[in-house]
């Protein structure tokens, strides 16, 4: 299934890619990307953190989503999705919305990239903090509700990012803390369309995680490629 990713980067590199485990939190509009695209590119070892069925809200943006499996836990369909696509990834599913109380769980697990596609400030939070205590690389998904125009998405350090609501709580929150490192993250410059209410579009979310994707996929061959 691989040939034409083969042909672009050569085998020893999808080997490289393959020997990879990505955390994916959150299975939303921006992490269903994440995880269609990195299964796609040849990640064969992923960890799926998510608590939320499939509603039919979220047929206008998720990809895992179809009127036949609403009510359906995500984590269920996307492992079903994933070995549909690639039998031979190994697929781990945390059914649970992460927390202060149970975020140790990750460390049963060698993690070598975390993705953040969740909505949570506090989660966000955490999960800065523990992939720099464990030196793990991590990319998060800031705000894509309320935005229409993806080209403005950028991949950037947390302290260089503007119009977006969430990514100034999170700036706030790595400078507070004196955090020296960069916390790498999606952030759209588009300043947010006004609504009663948060709203979103397929396109958006979407670019969002195939973003986090190539980040991940180019950072694993960064010295290689």
């Amino acid at each position: 299934m691989f040939a034409r990713t083969i042909s672009l980067i050569g085998n020893d590199n999808l080997e490289l890619i393959k020997s990879k485990t990505v955390l994916v939190v959150g299975l939303g509009g921006v992490g269903g990307y994440v995880v269609e695209t990195l299964i796609r590119s040849g990640i064969e070892n992923i960890i799926l953190v998510d608590y939320d069925t499939i509603s039919l809200s979220n047929l206008n943006r998720q990809i895992i989503s179809t009127r036949e499996n609403i009510g359906n836990k995500k984590t269920l369909e996307f492992k079903k999705r994933i070995n549909s696509i690639n039998p031979k990834c190994n697929v781990t599913i945390l059914d649970m919305f992460l927390e202060r109380s149970n975020i140790n769980v990750l460390d049963n697990y060698k993690i070598d990239y975390i993705a953040d596609a969740c909505d949570a400030v506090k989660t966000k939070e955490l999960l800065i903090d523990y992939s720099i205590k464990n030196n793990i690389k991590l990319i998060s998904s800031m705000g894509t509700g309320n935005k229409f125009d993806p080209s403005k998405l950028t991949i950037t350090d947390i302290r260089k990012t503007s119009y977006d609501p969430l990514a100034k709580i999170i700036r706030k929150y790595v400078i507070s803390n004196h955090i020296k490192e960069k916390i790498m993250v999606v952030s759209s410059i588009e300043p947010p369309i006004k609504s009663n209410k948060v709203s979103s579009i397929a396109f958006v979310p979407a670019s969002s995680g195939i973003l986090i994707s190539s980040y991940i996929i180019n950072d694993i061959l960064k010295n290689n490629h």
